[in-house]
Formats: structure tokens, sequence, C-alpha cells
């Protein structure tokens, strides 16, 4: 679940994720409309499966083919309105880039819980190293990996002690 407000935006997604299917000569399909829809009911991170899920849940008896919900995702991306996150055990996990503001991530490599995060100083080191080098940045992904606070804790319960004779 997101740590962040979402911010104001000029278009809604599917206005906008609709202007970028027509630069492309594609439409805005029943299909494309759903998932795109689905998507931005809810600011959770997901992979394509649990898209899946959440699409065959709704009771519209409207379905959508797994390969148009594959394809849909990367031109969601493409058209700036998902991102990659990271990838857990061989999933792509996704989230919002678009009416949301920039972050970044602690992910755990126990449990794959991602916590989100923005630090000021980690943004202004970043536009000083661009300026150094003359790069125009447009936006950064930082994912630390590690463990999350409950899955470094030690056991709760301890081994009895053995009663040495």
């Amino acid at each position: 679940m997101s740590n962040f407000a979402s911010v104001d935006v000029a278009v809604t997604p599917a206005e906008k994720y609709r202007e970028f299917l027509a630069t492309k000569g594609l439409r805005m399909t029943r299909e494309r409309a759903i998932i795109v829809d689905e998507v931005f009911s809810s600011h959770e991170h997901f992979d394509a499966e649990q898209l899946i899920q959440r699409l065959a849940l709704r009771k519209t008896g409207r379905r959508v083919s797994r390969s148009t919900i594959y394809r849909s995702l990367a031109l969601l991306e493409e058209a700036g309105l998902l991102r990659k996150v990271a990838r857990q055990d061989d999933r792509e996990i996704w989230e919002h880039d678009y009416g949301y503001p920039q972050h970044d991530h602690l992910i755990c490599q126990q449990c794959g819980r991602l916590i989100e995060f923005y630090n000021e100083a980690i943004s202004e080191i970043l536009d000083e190293v661009a300026r150094k080098h003359g790069f125009r940045m447009e936006g950064h992904r930082l994912e630390v990996h590690g463990l999350c606070d409950d899955c470094s804790r030690p056991p709760k319960t301890r081994p009895k002690k053995l009663n040495l004779l």
C-alpha cells in the first residue's frame, strides 16, 4: 500500500492512455478501458497475476485475455502511467507512475515487503551528479534490498535448554 497521497494531474489516467494510444495509431478498446480502470482503482503494488485475478473477480461478465493484460501493462508503462518497481520470484511488480510523487523503495528479500520512502537529500545528490555530468535527469528508480524489521528479528520462541548430566 502506498504511503503517499496522489498529486493533481491535468487529465485522468484513462484520458492520458487514450491520447498515448492515438499517437501509436491504436484505439482505446473495451478491454484496454477495463484494464486501465482496474489498475488505477487502487494505489497498490501489483504483479500481472494479481491483476488477472482482480479482473476475474469483477462481476461484469466481461473477460480480458491474459495476453491482452500483458500487452496492456507494457503499453501503460510506455505511456508513463506505470513503472516496474522490482522483480520478485520472477514476477515484475508494478506501481502507478502517473499522479503519484517521486519516491524510492526498500525491498525485503525474505518476505517481499515493499516500503516506500522519499528522501530530499537523495534527490539533491542525484540532481548534483546529473548536473556535474551535463545529464538531463527525467527521473530515477532506487531500490534498496535487504531485510525488513520483522524478518530481521530473532525468533520469539527459544529452544528449551537441554538438561546436561
